[in-house]
């Protein structure tokens, strides 16, 4: 089922991009019922959702049912046609502009990775985890109870 032309998002997929991708995702072949779902059309809700980073169910209606897209998402996923895509397109771009295949180079950039040389936890949660109200008690003032004062906080 060939979709109305529509204008589309910056996020779409052009013509070119598409002859790229489209041989990743084969129509369903077998018993059932023929797909009648495009699957260009749910790869540019995927991109959509991936670029916005809207919610699943606030995909714009020009899109297949968001529960499609979802289910597309978790099915390119789980069977790494999406990393796939990622890895050969990658591929590509690196032979284009006469780069080697596999990077022989990384740059880890301290600020974003955060280590420390034994695992586990650390720190202190300042009582996040602990069992008690996170809250203020209503009508007292925590000052006045942590620093020794009484509860109405008045003068007398």
């Amino acid at each position: 089922m060939v979709p109305a032309r529509r204008k589309g998002y910056p996020t779409d997929l052009t013509d070119g991009q598409w002859e790229l991708v489209a041989a990743y995702l084969p129509p369903n072949r077998g018993r059932g019922r023929p797909m009648q779902l495009d699957l260009r059309a749910v790869l540019n809700g995927l991109l959509y959702f991936t670029r916005t980073g809207c919610q699943w169910r606030l995909l714009p209606r020009e899109y297949p049912k968001w529960e499609s897209v979802r289910y597309y998402f978790d099915k390119w996923t789980g069977n790494g046609t999406l990393e796939r895509i990622q890895r050969d397109l990658v591929r590509q771009a690196r032979q284009q502009v006469g780069r080697p295949d596999p990077p022989t180079a990384a740059i880890i950039d301290s600020q974003s990775v955060k280590s420390t040389e034994a695992g586990g936890e650390r720190g202190w949660d300042g009582g996040k985890k602990g069992a008690g109200a996170q809250a203020a008690p209503g009508g007292r003032y925590p000052r006045a109870l942590a620093g020794g004062g009484r509860l109405g906080g008045g003068r007398e």
